[in-house]
């Protein structure tokens, strides 16, 4: 009977595994006729907000911890709220989201886009889901279940168009927890006739599989030059999985030991058009990230910089940092960019 049971839960595993189309057009809402200015500064904000489950006391079982779920709604619902809050101190006129749950049981059911969108009215939105899993039974005594999550842009500008590109994952049995990476792509109007292409990523962080790895950056760096070669301003908002310092245990003063998500970002490889932008983030000392082996105590916690910007050369970066939340309700801290787009005529 137990062999009956186990295998029906692997049949229906991998019977609803399904991956979303390559270069779907995705739907846009615009709550602003705006378009972007040259010389005109403006403000940028990356934030993987980990589907509000992460106050600084959890620990997660895939990091070596103990939990699978946010520990209560009002729990990830605080957390929603600070992040709310944090963008509103911060006031953006663009923002990349990453791990944003409109439905799961590891968010204990909070639509994380309807809040943040309901939250924060002034910005135009689009939603690129990249995960959609079946029902998880693992860990086995307290399984992380169902779940629907993806990335969110916001915008204080028109966007024109927005496009999800997937990227590719591991085919082995791995599949069923990476699921279906993507990246949006969303074009929003300058004044000069061009476009900004705002890229919003999210790479794999638990795959070991260097290849996948390759793949994923090279497709990433691929849609880069495209756009670029299109006329466009490109800019590249996310959370990468790498070390975006290339020396963050230095920085940080952490173990030298690379962890599957700590790996040196391969900065050699970046289209030589495109830069990464990290001025002052190695003297601020301020990580992105944090593993969650353990519950966050500064000094102690492992932590590291995953998240940031890569742009064309067409936009100028003005000043970089990190917006200090102290882990309190996400794994990482959202990494801020101030910049102006040049008069590329």
């Amino acid at each position: 009977m137990i062999l009956i049971i186990v295998g029906g839960y692997v049949a229906y595993v991998f019977g609803s595994y399904h991956r979303i189309p390559d270069n779907q057009k995705l739907a846009v809402v615009n709550r602003s006729a705006q378009k972007m200015k040259v010389n005109k500064s403006y403000k940028a904000m990356t934030f993987n907000i980990g589907y509000g489950s992460y106050p600084h006391n959890y620990t997660f079982f895939m990091d070596g911890g103990y939990y699978s779920r946010a520990f209560s709604k009002r729990s990830v619902e605080q957390g929603m709220k600070a992040f709310v809050g944090a963008v509103k101190s911060e006031n953006p006129d663009l923002v990349s989201f990453q791990e944003v749950d409109t439905d799961g049981d590891r968010a204990q059911h909070v639509n994380e886009y309807h809040w943040l969108t309901q939250n924060l009215p002034a910005y135009s939105h689009v939603f690129a889901q990249n995960y959609d899993s079946a029902y998880l039974f693992y860990p086995v005594t307290r399984p992380i279940g169902k779940a629907k999550s993806g990335i969110v842009t916001l915008t204080k500008t028109q966007i024109t168009k927005s496009t999800r590109y997937k990227l590719p994952i591991d085919t082995n049995f791995s599949k069923i927890v990476d699921l279906d990476r993507a990246i949006s792509v969303t074009r929003i109007p300058v004044d000069n006739g061009k476009r900004l292409s705002l890229i919003n990523v999210h790479l794999s962080a638990f795959t070991k599989n260097q290849k996948v790895m390759n793949a994923q950056l090279a497709k990433v760096f691929n849609r880069m030059k495209i756009e670029a070669k299109h006329g466009n301003y490109v800019m590249v908002g996310g959370d990468y999985n790498h070390d975006m310092l290339q020396n963050s245990p230095a920085v940080f003063n952490t173990t030298s030991k690379r962890l599957s998500w700590t790996h040196p970002f391969p900065v050699a490889k970046i289209p030589k058009e495109f830069k990464l932008v990290t001025n002052g983030l190695r003297q601020a000392k301020v990580p992105s990230v944090r593993n969650n082996n353990m519950r966050y105590k500064q000094g102690e916690t492992y932590v590291s910089f995953a998240d940031g910007f890569i742009v064309s050369k067409n936009v100028i970066p003005e000043r970089i940092h990190v917006k200090n939340l102290h882990f309190a309700h996400s794994d990482h801290n959202p990494v801020v960019l101030s910049f102006k787009l040049a008069n590329d005529k």
